[in-house]
């Protein structure tokens, strides 16, 4: 009888130990009466993340070879990161990633893609395939820009006249340029 009382009493005190080692918590239980009152702390985080958004096809039509071709375009890049920083990478679709315009058989166009951190630029500094850009900051409020600066950075797309030229006539040449921007 002793031995079952003692047994008892072990298996409350280990279970009262063993409930007392969980996560400190700093909610307060209410005590009965007319009214109880009890509370609890809430804690919230996010993981960084970015967004880039706003983007435009290129279109370079019925192109006079004789004059480069240059599209100069404003887009939204969002950052929640203490900085708003972020890195930027492009890729083409061409041979190896390349930034290239393909039709067929014929061959590749090579073009040329420029990123500005701000708004309204023409030029800005020229990226190479599959090589990230560090150190880029965003002035953007909202993820999507909707509030704020409409806009945050200048992409810049162009095709020499020396290239244009290469270009035969009546096909329309194609590539894909992919950008993706992480959090930094």
């Amino acid at each position: 009888m002793i031995s079952q009382r003692f047994g008892r009493r072990m298996s409350a005190l280990l279970l009262l130990a063993v409930s007392a080692t969980g996560t400190a918590n700093a909610a307060t239980q209410g005590n009965l009466g007319a009214t109880s009152t009890g509370s609890v702390v809430i804690n919230a985080s996010v993981p960084s993340r970015v967004m880039i958004s706003g983007l435009s096809d290129v279109n370079f039509l019925n192109q006079d070879p004789t004059v480069a071709a240059s599209n100069a375009q404003n887009v939204c890049v969002w950052s929640n990161t203490a900085t708003k920083g972020y890195k930027l990478t492009a890729t083409g679709d061409g041979t190896g990633t390349s930034f290239k315009l393909k039709s067929g058989a014929l061959t590749e166009i090579p073009y040329s893609v420029q990123w500005a951190a701000t708004t309204g630029q023409t030029t800005g500094s020229a990226l190479t395939s599959g090589t990230q850009v560090a150190g880029l900051t965003s002035t953007a409020t909202k993820s999507d820009c909707s509030s704020g600066p409409a806009k945050t950075a200048s992409l810049i797309v162009g095709i020499t006249a020396a290239n244009l030229q290469d270009m035969q006539a009546g096909p329309t040449y194609t590539g894909l340029l992919t950008l993706v921007v992480a959090p930094e």
